[in-house]
């Protein structure tokens, strides 16, 4: 009894704590090849600094959120935001793109 729980069980066990978590690493590591390829790969505080006080659009990719407000400050890897809801903050690694929207 126990042998066949045994046969069942550690396939699964193998696939989910092995298999996956290794794939999921290689292709974070490819997608980083591609973008240092592509130069997209870290945007620089000092590009984002000229927008502090501006209304802007930030995107951060097609499953992240697009998020509409006043940049108030760029502070290492974070950019703080004012939106409606309240002051956000944003990783500028994740970010695709910025719009003005004054």
């Amino acid at each position: 009894m126990s042998s066949s729980w045994i046969a069942i069980y550690m396939p699964l066990i193998i696939l989910f704590f092995i298999i996956l978590p290794q794939q999921r690493e290689m292709q974070k590591s490819a997608i980083l090849k591609r973008k240092k390829r592509k130069g997209l790969i870290i945007m620089t505080n000092e590009v984002i600094k000229k927008y502090i006080g501006k209304t802007c659009r930030i995107s951060t990719g097609s499953f992240g959120t697009n998020v509409i407000g006043k940049i108030i400050d760029v502070n290492e890897n974070w950019i703080e935001i004012e939106t409606k809801k309240g002051n956000e903050l944003i990783n500028a690694e994740f970010i695709q793109s910025i719009k003005i929207t004054q």
